[in-house]
């Protein structure tokens, strides 16, 4: 079993300057030289002394929770559940945002290792980024050797405890539903390309569009920030670019809310012109003017079981469980118009 010393002599350090690292230290220590110990520690799989992690992990009361942008519905009503939990246990949450940001979420792992919390939530989507998400794996392997616990949300590449919404068997019902409507033609507004969220509920859309004998083309799918405003403009430069499409799918209810008010503000009847489904059901949903037909997900149960995996009690298998999709239509989806049944001779005006 490797020792500290060992760690040190890899990485060409004294032994007090690798605990430093090891132990997040705030006396202030080189990036390269950091990421030169954690490399060592990596290829050597060195792991603290198990007396030493039992003493620090009965001094941590605070929990760390990173997500992308808590004021987002999506990650409130992840956090909802995270805050229950919590609570209940009698732990402070410590709510991290990242803003999409790959560099602030390796800085918030550090800072709260260094504030020993007992727990680290990764609530946000995984990154199209393989040197970034390396990193992201290492600091996370650290903080467990030093005593923490980590589980995750969502597609990442950390080995470990999490819950993993079944986003692409969502959009497939997203899509699947649409074309059982008989659309043909699809536009999508999709998140931003760089997240594995927005990659696994494309996937399913497009599963869904083979099996109906249609494709989804580039010209089809417009990415955008996973907000209103995003949802907003991609909406526009779907309809410019494919004025006979007749639905919209949007990969997050606040997209579609976006999509909503572009298409009023045209004057596109909704569900009459062109269809619009969103995902995640968040509570808007059934506020706005038609309700919107979404993919529900569990958001508030996600963040409860997210917890409870990062409280438990450490054991020799990580625990991946899935937190399943359901279709929910409301009234902005309809067949398209030519598929619509007309009225009877002796019931028309």
């Amino acid at each position: 079993m490797a020792t500290l010393a060992d760690v040190a002599r890899r990485a060409g350090v004294s032994t007090a300057t690798a605990s430093r690292i090891i132990n997040n230290s705030p006396k202030p220590v080189g990036e390269a030289l950091r990421e030169r110990v954690l490399a060592a520690v990596a290829e050597l799989e060195f792991v603290p002394n198990a007396n030493a992690q039992q003493l620090a992990r009965a001094h941590r009361t605070a929990v760390g929770v990173i997500v992308h942008d808590v004021s987002d519905p999506y990650f409130a009503e992840i956090t909802r559940g995270l805050q229950r939990v919590a609570t209940d246990h009698g732990r402070l949450v410590i709510i991290c945002n990242s803003y999409r940001d790959p560099e602030r979420e390796l800085a918030y792992v550090d800072l709260l290792h260094a504030h020993r919390t007992a727990a680290i939530v990764l609530a946000g989507s995984g990154y199209h980024d393989a040197p970034t998400t390396a990193r992201l794996d290492r600091k996370l392997r650290l903080y467990e050797s030093t005593g923490g616990r980590v589980a995750v949300i969502g597609r990442h590449e950390h080995a470990g405890d999490a819950i993993v919404p079944e986003n692409e068997h969502g959009g497939y019902l997203a899509a699947d539903a649409l074309y059982r409507l008989g659309h043909t033609t699809i536009g999508v507004i999709a998140g931003p390309k760089h997240l594995t969220t927005t990659t696994d509920r494309l996937a399913g859309l497009r599963r869904a569009a083979r099996e109906h004998g249609h494709r989804l083309t580039a010209r089809h799918i417009e990415y955008a920030g996973f907000d209103r405003n995003g949802g907003m403009a991609a909406a526009g430069l779907l309809l410019d670019r494919n004025p006979s499409l007749t639905a919209i799918a949007a990969l997050n209810d606040s997209m579609a809310v976006g999509a909503l008010a572009c298409l009023r503000e045209r004057g596109v009847d909704v569900p009459g012109r062109v269809s619009l489904i969103g995902f995640d059901d968040m509570p808007i949903s059934v506020d706005v003017t038609p309700p919107l037909s979404t993919v529900r997900l569990p958001l508030e149960e996600i963040g409860v079981r997210a917890m409870s995996l990062a409280l438990r009690e450490p054991d020799d298998e990580p625990r991946v469980e899935h937190a399943a999709a359901e279709l929910v239509l409301r009234d902005s989806t309809a067949p398209p118009p030519r598929h619509r049944p007309r009225p009877t001779k002796a019931h028309r005006p």
